[in-house]
């Protein structure tokens, strides 16, 4: 899995009609405040290991500032939220022309199988977990804070 993580101080999405590129109202628009916008990527490998990993590492990740003004705080310290994004485009490969391929990324029933599994395992870590439509043309919105912006790689961590 790929995850882009970027703390913000707001978030949202909504949901764009490929026909009339209005609004979609089928979509109620998902709001956070202070929080991560995580940007999902899966690939057809991706698990229930990949899954708990990220989860766990997501929920204690300590990038929010104490007292002091260190990142010394998780997101359940600062009562944040999560606002996730299935994403495909992060397994773009370009190495080759300026058309990206986008083979590495996972078929369409496993990666929405998967990123549901992420999201449900980050709720079961305790959060607040708000979600735009997987396959959809989606607006994304959001305030980084910091700025900060971490990349989670499986593949790369070697889980």
């Amino acid at each position: 899995m790929r995850i882009v993580l970027q703390k913000v101080s707001e978030g949202s999405v909504d949901v764009v009609d490929e026909t009339s590129g209005e609004v979609d109202t089928t979509f109620e628009p998902q709001h956070i405040g202070i929080g991560y916008v995580l940007l999902v990527g899966v690939e057809d490998t991706d698990g229930a290991k990949q899954i708990d990993w990220l989860a766990r590492k997501i929920a204690n990740l300590r990038v929010f500032e104490d007292e002091n003004g260190k990142m010394n705080r998780s997101i359940h310290d600062v009562n944040g939220s999560v606002l996730s994004i299935s994403q495909f485009t992060l397994y773009a490969d370009v190495r080759k022309g300026n058309r990206p391929s986008f083979v590495k990324a996972g078929a369409p029933a496993h990666a929405e199988q998967t990123w549901h599994g992420f999201n449900d395992a980050l709720r079961a870590q305790g959060l607040e977990v708000k979600e735009g439509r997987f396959g959809s043309h989606m607006r994304v919105r959001l305030a980084n804070d910091g700025p900060v912006t971490i990349i989670f790689d499986t593949d790369e961590l070697g889980v």
